[in-house]
């Protein structure tokens, strides 16, 4: 008995390794593509490409990660992800040995190898998502235990996502057409030495799949896509993920490419304090979510959505109109303290925006699926393809940003927040009451459960 008690310690901790990984490699994405922005001559729209191709990976794995976990199990998935993780970080490191000045399709070849690197990244972190949630569950024995694994597990995720751009924005310091993204070969070092330590202690701790009940096959009538909510729904989530992706991940771009002294910041170490910016949004995500557990049983998801959303707009607004010589001091959270910097007053607006997103996922699901019964598993398949918002939506802010400036292309967020307001105030009613959603007997196939949703 202390054995297996001792087996399933040591796997619960790889398990919270995994979840950290997942928020590690998204968000070497947006500080990393300051590196290749700058090679570009500023073109942030390549700068975030790496970015696209990494969350374009749900678009193709979402269903098919969930339905791995049926057909080889919990275990074999997460190490078939760990395996791909590793293979998609080796490539992007690969990227900085290759000649910079060889081209493939008129793009640097080194950039292209980059791209794919990012791209095979992608589909490791969507099968991890796919898997820790559920696996962290049957670890902790289901009911309150495995929940509280899960957001044990979720606090890690958000740390690993305050630090990352942190860590690459230390390594970069001063950005130049010279840097390289071989700077930070030190942060993808430990990606890869994480994923080759899980893989080994994951392959030698024995982990028994959950049984499914064995009763009569549901029927099902419809689909999710019968549900007038479900549908908007899908599209909130799209514009979520966005949103939450592109408000650090351009205010990263913005400021490690100031270059005067009007707004606040030394041009010298603009790269560093816009990596310890950003990581200081995904802080207050993982605060906000914290406030979100504890009030979450009190406040209906309707009421949290439409607040946070409403706000996050009132942010971005005064964030746009608010010149950036208009500079404000800032607690920066720099990895263990916080301590005072000067930044534009928007930065600090767009910074607060992290306490609002930070609670819209489950807020968006939740009503979402609500009445849909027997089609709930299939609508957390469609969910997780959905994710890939995180990668257009971005792409496209950075356009706009190429095409005028930083702070007008936040109106993109902007636009998808007055969406999400819409969805929490009148998109979110089921108008499809009349759809059958429940038989008697019911299976949920356990490839999809809701569980299985992703951490961002």
């Amino acid at each position: 008995m202390t054995n297996k008690r001792d087996k399933n310690i040591v796997a619960i901790i790889t398990m919270m390794f995994l979840f950290a990984m997942i928020a590690f490699v998204t968000n070497l994405a947006a500080p990393i593509g300051v590196i290749w922005s700058n090679r570009f001559e500023g073109s942030n729209f390549l700068g975030m490409l790496g970015n696209m191709m990494n969350f374009a990976a749900y678009l193709f794995m979402g269903i098919p990660a969930g339905k791995m976990l049926s057909k080889i199990g919990y275990k074999k998935t997460a190490l078939v992800a760990i395996a791909v993780g590793f293979v998609g970080v080796l490539t992007q490191y690969l990227s900085g040995v290759v000649d910079p000045a060889s081209t493939f399709l008129t793009l640097p070849s080194n950039f292209v190898i980059y791209l794919l690197g990012a791209f095979i990244a992608g589909f490791s972190v969507c099968m991890l998502n796919t898997v820790v949630n559920p696996m962290l569950n049957l670890l902790g024995g289901g009911g309150n235990k495995g929940n509280q694994l899960i957001q044990i597990g979720g606090t890690f995720n958000s740390l690993a996502g305050t630090l990352t751009p942190m860590l690459v924005g230390a390594l970069i310091g001063t950005v130049s057409r010279d840097t390289a993204i071989s700077d930070v070969n030190p942060v993808l070092y430990i990606a890869m030495g994480v994923f080759a330590v899980s893989f080994i202690i994951l392959g030698f701790i024995p982990i028994n799949d959950p049984g499914e009940k064995k009763n009569k096959k549901v029927v099902y009538e419809k689909s999710p896509w019968a549900f007038r909510h479900f549908v908007l729904g899908t599209i909130a989530i799209f514009v979520y993920v966005g949103v939450e992706i592109g408000i650090p991940g351009t205010l990263n771009f913005y400021l490690s490419n100031i270059t005067d002294k009007g707004a606040g910041l030394d041009p010298s170490n603009a790269a560093t304090i816009g990596g310890f910016v950003a990581g200081t949004y995904w802080f207050l995500m993982l605060v906000g979510r914290f406030i979100g557990g504890l009030v979450g049983g009190k406040v209906s998801s309707k009421v949290m959505l439409s607040t946070v959303s409403g706000l996050a707009m009132i942010l971005i607004i005064a964030a746009i109109l608010t010149p950036k010589t208009v500079t404000t001091s800032m607690p920066v959270f720099t990895g263990s303290s916080f301590s005072l910097t000067v930044v534009p007053l928007s930065a600090l607006l767009l910074v607060v925006c992290g306490l609002c997103t930070s609670i819209m996922w489950g807020s968006i699901f939740n009503l979402a699926v609500e009445g849909l019964g027997k089609y709930t598993s299939a609508a957390s398949g469609i969910f997780m393809m959905m994710v890939v918002g995180g990668g257009i939506i971005p792409l496209i802010q950075n356009w706009v940003a190429d095409q005028s400036t930083y702070m007008f292309s936040y109106i993109v967020p902007l636009i998808g927040l007055a969406y999400l307001l819409y969805y929490a105030l009148s998109g979110s009613k089921n108008v499809n009451t009349d759809i059958i959603v429940n038989d008697e007997d019911e299976v949920v196939p356990i490839d999809l459960a809701p569980e299985s949703l992703p951490v961002e």
